[in-house]
């Protein structure tokens, strides 16, 4: 027997009309739920492995697990670290946090440090004679290449260190932004030991252990030592994050954060070659 007319045709009607009803209340429980917390940070667009546009490094990361944590989605604001960075991010209230700061920075308000690294010497593999020391008197034979800010060849730790040994003439300078037009300006020196443009390379840790590996000959990346040198500054730094120096409670939050997340954030430093090292006794933070 037929089924009646009206009993085929009203689940079609009902299930039509659902249809058309779904879209209205998925837009009205969007409307009545409460704004997904904004996390606003500060980072560089061109600077791997620590930020890019692209979202790509391992800072990019590591403000993804803190809005994670938080309930929050990151929105950035992009500006390339060089002199004023802070006063025209950070604290014109353009952003709430910057990942990678130094901890003894005096304009924020750090953490604590998630991670201490040092500045590394970078050589061939094949290199006859490794360097592991700032004292090696090998140094006095070797073009040793350099990171600088500006012209500035005492604008760095082991630059000054070098000077302070009377080894200024086998400073070979690279500066830290380069052609800003390039991908990672700061990656033009360790490519410059695996091309033999110098001898050895002393670079900050991260920038080493990240771009060391992407070259094609194999290098070797050792801290250097001593860490902390009688005759200049120290050659190894803590890291922490960085808010307005007012917002203690916001940094209290982010501590809680790391701390919680501390293997998540050792992950993602080792998936970087991020090298750290151990805090001796007596040292301190300091300038990057």
């Amino acid at each position: 027997m037929r089924p009646p007319v009206e009993t085929a045709r009203g689940p079609a009607l009902r299930a039509r009309d659902l249809l058309l009803v779904l879209p209205l209340l998925a837009l009205l429980a969007a409307w009545a739920a409460p704004p997904r917390r904004v996390l606003r940070v500060c980072a560089d667009p061109n600077n791997l492995p620590f930020s890019n546009r692209k979202e790509e490094g391992f800072e990019n990361r590591l403000a993804e697990l803190v809005a994670r944590e938080l309930g929050a989605r990151v929105e950035y604001t992009w500006w390339a670290q060089r002199r004023g960075f802070f006063r025209e991010t950070l604290n014109a209230r353009q952003c709430d946090l910057v990942p990678g700061v130094p901890t003894a920075l005096e304009m924020v308000r750090p953490t604590r440090p998630y991670y201490r690294s040092s500045y590394v010497f970078v050589q061939r593999r094949d290199a006859r004679a490794p360097v592991r020391s700032l004292d090696d008197p090998a140094l006095a034979s070797l073009r040793v290449g350099v990171h600088l800010v500006g012209d500035d060849y005492a604008s760095t730790p082991p630059a000054q260190a070098l000077a302070a040994r009377g080894l200024g003439r086998n400073l070979v300078g690279f500066t830290v932004y380069g052609d800003y037009a390039q991908p990672d300006p700061p990656a033009r020196l360790v490519e410059a030991v695996a091309d033999g443009r110098v001898d050895v390379a002393i670079v900050w840790g991260p920038l080493a252990g990240y771009f060391a590996r992407r070259q094609r000959v194999p290098l070797a990346v050792t801290p250097v030592t001593p860490q902390l040198d009688p005759r200049s500054t120290p050659q190894a730094f803590d890291v922490s994050m960085g808010v307005r120096r007012a917002d203690a409670a916001f940094a209290d939050t982010v501590n809680a954060v790391l701390a919680r997340r501390r293997a998540a954030v050792d992950s993602i430093l080792d998936a970087y070659g991020v090298p750290r090292v151990a805090r001796p006794p007596g040292a301190r933070g300091g300038r990057r």
